[in-house]
């Protein structure tokens, strides 16, 4: 059915496109006899599938990437849809509305997507009160969920650890795992965070703050593909001083090298061109950490194979995004069984 509803889809903005299916999503997840037949149809349930990561267990190792549930507007639809955790955000501390539009562009020809979004959100405040409904309503999710954290857009860097960290306290109580996101290429000076001063002082504080709830909840980092081989070891030199619980390899892409589509659109690059560059600093992120800290793949993951040679390669878990919207909600279910296939 997606093949022939995708045509008319593709060709509406995107990010129109974006905010209607979010909206029935939504609808879907607060109706509980759609929400399980959803459920019934697109979930692969077996002990297999299962692994343990950061302390917390997944019934698979598929997630979705952080940036398609911005808002935590429709929580338990993404369990119900086939996926072993999901991420949520970025969320800032304080509400913005993002870049100007139109900011979300389809690369067809590429199985790509360009966004410049700018960590468009309700902000910390306004979420959090929406996951506190979520539970009260529909228990605790049935997946383990993440929450990533990115840094306002009116914050001087120098005040981005102090950004960070209300963000973090606010959202504190409903995630499982929290993820520090300095690698977005569309919040001016954002990625200048991955310097080894300003992040030191941003994972301190972060970290710090996690060992004072006296509850173990694993706080990440979020890379960029772009970093040079120099600035990875570094960042890795500072996350394992930090204790961090685990590494997300890699954000979008400035780089547009070999794009088939005529598109030249500002953003960050996701999807089918970031796969080689994604995999490549897999290998050497899990080859530097050898085993001290679990590693999160995602960048061009698009089949049971892709995710495979992921996992092969030393992942823990991989994430999807822009797969997702070019094959479709049945594309977890799909991955979960031809995994199955290939254990």
């Amino acid at each position: 059915m997606y093949s022939l509803i995708k045509p008319l889809l593709f060709s509406l903005d995107a990010e129109v496109v974006h905010d209607g299916v979010m909206s029935l999503l939504e609808f879907v997840a607060r109706n509980k006899t759609l929400l399980e037949l959803t459920k019934q149809f697109c979930t692969v349930a077996n002990a297999k599938l299962e692994v343990e990561c950061m302390g917390l267990r997944f019934p698979n190792v598929i997630g979705l990437a952080a940036g398609l549930d911005k808002n935590a507007k429709a929580l338990p639809i993404w369990a119900a849809l086939g996926f072993g955790f999901l991420e949520i955000g970025s969320v800032t501390a304080k509400a913005q509305s993002g870049n100007d539009k139109p900011r979300l562009f389809r690369l067809p020809e590429d199985n790509a997507l360009i966004n410049r979004m700018g960590f468009n959100n309700h902000g910390a405040s306004v979420v959090a009160a929406r996951l506190e409904l979520w539970q009260h309503t529909h228990g605790t999710p049935k997946i383990p969920l993440g929450i990533n954290l990115g840094k306002s857009k009116v914050t001087p860097l120098e005040e981005a650890a102090q950004d960070y960290l209300e963000s973090l306290t606010k959202l504190w109580a409903y995630g499982d795992y929290f993820v520090v996101n300095v690698s977005s290429p569309n919040t001016p000076g954002l990625r200048s965070l991955q310097d080894r001063a300003p992040l030191e002082e941003l994972l301190k504080t972060t970290t710090g703050f996690a060992k004072s709830q006296g509850q173990t909840k694993p706080i990440c980092l979020k890379i960029a593909p772009d970093l040079t081989w120099q600035q990875i070891d570094e960042i890795l030199e500072i996350a394992l001083q930090n204790g961090l619980g685990g590494i997300i390899a890699t954000n979008t892409t400035i780089a547009r090298d070999g794009l088939k589509s005529s598109i030249n659109q500002t953003g960050g690059l996701s999807g089918e061109p970031l796969k080689a560059r994604s995999l490549e600093i897999l290998r050497y992120v899990v080859d530097k950490l050898e085993g001290k800290m679990p590693v999160i793949s995602v960048g061009g993951i698009a089949t049971a194979t892709d995710a495979k040679e992921r996992l092969d390669v030393g992942a823990a878990l991989v994430q999807l995004y822009s797969s997702f919207i070019f094959q479709g909600p049945l594309l977890p279910k799909h991955m979960a069984q031809g995994l199955l296939e290939q254990i």
